[in-house]
């Protein structure tokens, strides 16, 4: 048996619903002036994942990558979200 799909899918699984509080968090303290942070650990994670020979590995790193990339745009609707008010907004930031 090949078990590396099922493992596959539950890391990129795993690693959305991470993804999700981590950008609710940096909106939160940090506001947009985070988002080069995720785009450098995406496209570090993306090279990584073309360099690396294991199989699993190399999956973590390109769904990590391109998860983060992602976060740039959920960091965006997330500054929406808090506008409407649907969650809180830093007073001290």
């Amino acid at each position: 048996m090949n078990y590396h799909g099922a493992i596959i899918g539950f890391l990129a699984f795993l690693i959305i619903g991470i993804f999700h509080p981590i950008v609710v968090k940096a909106e939160f303290y940090f506001g947009l002036k985070v988002w080069p942070l995720f785009l450098l650990v995406g496209i570090g994670c993306i090279v990584g994942s073309l360099l690396v020979s294991q199989v699993l590995l190399s999956a973590f790193l390109g769904i990590f990558g391109f998860a983060s990339l992602w976060s740039i745009r959920e960091l965006h609707e997330q500054v929406e979200r808090v506008e409407k008010g649907w969650f809180p907004e830093n007073p001290n930031r």
